[in-house]
């Protein structure tokens, strides 16, 4: 935590300026990068998924009401509510996803104290690294420090993900909040959705993972991912199966032409990006560079041409993330629509490789765009600052 003590110091005057005192109770959660397996999760298939060091904080203390005091930094905004009337608030929508936290921890026996609390996060909102997911994380850690009771890390990223479903209103899958809740420091996790199980994945010494945000900011709730979904749900519904999860790329080729054309080729993507993610874990381990190459360039192609994710800032990172010193190979982050890229790039050059998608993506776009090398970091949890 060392290196977080001008962090600390902020969100502690922001606590004692808007409440008085300090907290007593310091909680984060991290953002999440996806390597492969874009839109896969909702299809009950396969992602390797990277929790990064960017991360939300909150920093509380308890009440002896039932009313929640919010203070979110980054926004510069408040916002107040009690916990035996949790409704969403149209006029500060992001306390909706801490209001949806707490009224659906209250059916465990948990979210009834109220506390006041001040936000702070190193993600940039709507840019594809989970920061709503990181946002419903670090709440429920802090309702679990307050009701003095620890939840099973996948039931709690359950729990936070239904928040999002059904107070929200974005029917995401489990990604998000699964990395931000299980994460584990110096791996990125093989997650099968199916079954919610992961294993462990070191990435190999000489591959970094960079950031490359096009600043092209997506929606999530307003864009094109619920029609993906429901095409996706449709396709595996006429296929006769639960989920396209349980069909084989050579059974799909074989049955494609059962489907409507859109829906056929929202379906192939799936299937496709599924088979990825499971041939780039030995690649990511051994650092296969031409498989992480062509299992990356194959992603992005599909990502734009059949489910058609893509927009031209994406378009525009790519070709210069490619072209750029060290990159062994580059794709897609999150749902797409914009928001931020990944690059899997040569350790010694990340730098050279940073400098140079600078230049030329503000170049192309006239966008100055944020680049930066991330590393695995844990799940939620409680801290104690030093």
């Amino acid at each position: 935590m060392n290196n977080e003590l001008p962090r600390l110091k902020q969100v502690s005057q922001e606590f004692e300026k808007h409440f008085g005192g300090a907290p007593t109770i310091w909680c984060r959660a991290p953002g999440r990068v996806d390597l492969m397996g874009s839109h896969t999760d909702y299809n009950l298939g396969f992602v390797l998924t990277l929790p990064i060091g960017l991360d939300t904080w909150i920093a509380a203390r308890p009440r002896a009401d039932r009313t929640v005091r919010l203070h979110s930094m980054n926004l510069a905004a408040g916002s107040s509510f009690s916990l035996d009337h949790l409704v969403a608030d149209p006029r500060q929508p992001w306390s909706n996803y801490l209001r949806g936290v707490a009224l659906v921890l209250q059916g465990e026996g948990l979210g009834w104290i109220g506390f006041d609390g001040v936000i702070h996060s190193t993600l940039a909102m709507g840019g594809g690294l989970s920061s709503s997911a990181a946002l419903e994380c670090a709440t429920a850690t802090v309702l679990e420090a307050l009701g003095g009771r620890k939840l099973d890390a996948v039931k709690k990223a359950a729990l936070c993900q239904q928040a999002e479903n059904q107070f929200v209103g974005v029917n995401c899958g489990i990604l998000d909040q699964y990395t931000s809740c299980v994460g584990q420091e110096g791996c990125a996790l093989l997650l099968d959705c199916r079954d919610l199980s992961s294993r462990p994945v070191k990435l190999h010494e000489d591959i970094r993972i960079v950031i490359c945000d096009t600043r092209y900011k997506r929606e999530l709730a307003g864009s094109e991912y619920g029609q993906r979904r429901a095409q996706c749900e449709a396709g595996a519904s006429k296929l006769g199966l639960r989920a396209l999860r349980e069909i084989t790329i050579e059974e799909f080729n074989k049955r494609a032409s059962e489907l409507p054309t859109e829906t056929a080729k929202r379906c192939r993507f799936i299937v496709e990006e599924n088979d990825r993610v499971l041939k780039l874990e030995p690649g990511l381990r051994a650092c296969n560079r031409s498989a992480i190459r062509q299992l990356t360039a194959d992603s992005f192609q599909g990502a734009c041409a059949l489910f058609e994710i893509g927009v031209p800032a994406m378009q525009a990172m790519m070709q210069v993330m490619r072209a750029a010193p060290g990159c062994i190979g580059a794709r897609q982050a999150g749902a797409g629509f914009g928001g931020c890229m990944v690059a899997f790039v040569e350790r010694e050059d990340v730098e050279s490789f940073a400098e140079f998608v600078r230049q030329n993506y503000f170049a192309a776009t006239q966008t100055r765009p944020a680049v930066y090398a991330v590393e695995a970091a844990a799940g939620a949890g409680q801290f104690a600052p030093r």
